[in-house]
């Protein structure tokens, strides 16, 4: 699916994107990772989160779940839920409001033109002379 980036193991369409920069180390040298830092993403402020979802050991559902749904209730409690869904899928449906995502919105067939009966026109007044 398109407008659609990974970071990490969250996808995250770009109209939640606010701002994008390069990652550059502290020049103290004080920040040390095993991980390839390559950016920073400044997300808008939004409540859902969908990531992929990846049984481990200590957790193997039986079904095939594909996605994770996060969310914060009107509480503010953080609530989850996993999906069999695709993750774009459920960025399409769920952010996004698509109604059939991946697919193109068909206009509706055109209703075929009826004939129509002609006008009839009143007779302008004469003018007398």
């Amino acid at each position: 699916m398109h407008d659609v980036i990974t970071i990490g193991e969250e996808y995250v369409p770009v109209e939640h994107i606010a701002y994008i920069e390069p990652f550059e180390p502290p020049a103290n040298g004080q920040f040390k990772s095993d991980r390839p830092w390559k950016g920073r993403v400044v997300l808008l402020n939004r409540d859902i989160r969908v990531r992929g979802f990846k049984p481990t050991e200590e957790f193997n559902p039986a079904k095939p779940f594909q996605t994770q749904l996060s969310w914060r209730d009107p509480d503010g409690n953080s609530r989850r839920k996993l999906l069999l869904t695709k993750p774009e899928m459920v960025i399409a449906i769920v952010l996004r409001g698509e109604t059939e995502p991946g697919v193109e919105r068909k206009a509706r067939p055109r209703r075929p033109a009826q004939p129509r009966a002609p006008r009839k026109r009143a007779a302008a007044p004469r003018a007398e002379a």
